[in-house]
């Protein structure tokens, strides 16, 4: 058993903190290319080719479904993987998820439109997203873990928040690419064959990311928590969870609960901010894609350089001030962002997105850091995946489809500002009850020894 457990530990200790931070990164911007490149795609192209409809705005709303199947199938992929994760291992797990992701994506590019193969099209595309949406389930939670345990707590935020730089890594790239194809091609042409190449680049993505993820060795943690695992089995022993997923959920749900509601305003506000606004842009105002393409990749630069800034003052005031904040700005700029795109002007746009994007970052920097503080290292993988994605289906699923609902019973934009307010405060009261984890020290969290002081809940809760 010495031999077995001491090589793991030795190939851990030389990847250095900075390796590992990158290959999370790697590998969550490819997974989140493909995801979010649906996304655009199903507010420029799977509306017209795979939806057709006499109002485009219904079109539009169907492909937003199709999309949303996606977050559907996000838990189940949460609870597979992120009980794999526990039992087999972080590193083990993320490159699966890496190849489903990556295989489904490639898929899409070859899909025959409506036109070709009729119902079926629109058919397994949703079968398509279903498996994009499964392997999803299971790369943030793996990606964060890689990192958050390798190190210490001193600047545990801001490693953590590298994974958390691959969605808008991720949305940059499939957004630039769409902008691209669609400023060098005709109409006709991007709509035949344009937006597949799109697709088709994300086996070169994964390829990268691949190469990337399998350098890097396992999380010391898991080594660790599989030696005491494999001791308390040769002497009967429960000491650690030997049914990681059901152990989360039966000991650890109020905490997933909890975790899953401060991302609400964050969620909510992201694919607002960054997807939903491409259709206001070009179907509602009826202004060029371009306009909304250009200020949704001008925000994602935002994000990218807010992330790890936010990261670094969380390290040193804690993670709860930023979240509070966050959410406060949610509830304000939920009307100011509707309010600036309704001026038409493009510098208005921008900075809507600019500001909306902004926000974004200062929840995404602490949420890394915050979801792997709370939970035991024996089940942390599937306690963090259930909460990511439970939020990501109750706040960020829906937020596009809701969007266009409430335009359409409302005639205005603020009907939708009134909606992504009640997340933000949503994310407000979650963040208020939740207690500072800064200086949780990962290795003993659900420990019997830890203290009562040190559990993740206010006492008054």
């Amino acid at each position: 058993m010495a031999t077995a457990t001491e090589k793991p530990n030795k190939r851990a200790s030389r990847t250095s903190l900075p390796v590992v931070a990158a290959s999370s990164l790697a590998g969550t911007a490819v997974e989140w290319y493909d995801f979010f490149l649906y996304g655009t795609a199903a507010a420029l192209v799977f509306n017209k080719l795979f939806f057709p409809a006499e109002d485009p705005l219904v079109g539009t709303m169907l492909a937003f479904a199709t999309y949303a199947v996606g977050f559907i199938a996000r838990p189940l992929g949460a609870a597979v993987l992120g009980h794999l994760g526990d039992v087999k291992g972080r590193r083990s797990t993320l490159i699966a998820s890496l190849m489903l992701m990556g295989v489904s994506t490639f898929l899409i590019a070859f899909l025959p439109g409506y036109a070709s193969i009729g119902v079926a099209a629109p058919i397994i595309l949703v079968l398509l997203r279903l498996v994009q949406g499964f392997a999803l389930g299971g790369e943030w939670g793996g990606a964060v873990l890689l990192v958050s345990e390798h190190g210490g707590s001193e600047r545990r935020a801001f490693w953590a928040a590298w994974p958390n730089l691959g969605p808008p890594l991720g949305n940059l790239m499939a957004a630039g690419v769409m902008a691209v194809l669609s400023v060098t091609l005709s109409e006709e042409d991007f709509l035949s064959f344009g937006w597949r190449i799109a697709f088709a680049l994300s086996a070169l993505l994964v390829v990268i990311g691949l190469l990337l993820r399998l350098f890097v060795t396992e999380s010391p943690m898991f080594v660790k928590a599989q030696e005491v695992r494999a001791a308390a089995t040769a002497t009967n022993e429960p000491a650690l969870a030997r049914t990681p997923l059901a152990d989360a959920v039966r000991g650890h749900w109020r905490l997933i609960v909890l975790a899953a509601v401060t991302r609400f305003g964050e969620n909510a506000g992201f694919y607002i901010f960054s997807l939903f606004v491409i259709t206001y842009i070009t179907q509602i105002l009826e202004l060029p894609r371009s306009v909304g393409l250009n200020a949704v990749m001008i925000g994602m630069v935002v994000a990218l350089i807010a992330i790890p800034a936010f990261a670094v003052l969380s390290d040193r005031i804690g993670r709860r001030p930023i979240y509070i904040g966050a959410s406060l700005a949610t509830i304000v700029w939920a009307f100011g962002f509707f309010a600036l795109l309704d001026t038409k002007s493009p510098g208005a746009i921008i900075l809507a997105v600019a500001v909306g994007l902004l926000i974004f970052g200062a929840y995404s920097a602490v949420i890394g850091a915050f979801f792997s503080e709370l939970f035991p290292t024996e089940v942390r993988y599937s306690a963090v995946s259930l909460a990511y994605n439970l939020a990501s289906v109750l706040a960020g699923s829906i937020a596009p489809i809701l969007a266009i609902a409430l335009y359409t019973w409302f005639g205005t934009g603020y009907a939708i500002s009134a909606y992504l307010a009640v997340m933000g405060a949503l994310s407000l009261g979650a963040s208020l009850i939740a207690k500072e984890t800064r200086s949780v020290d990962m290795a003993t969290v659900g420990r019997p020894a830890e203290s009562a002081a040190r559990s993740p809940i206010a006492d008054s809760h």
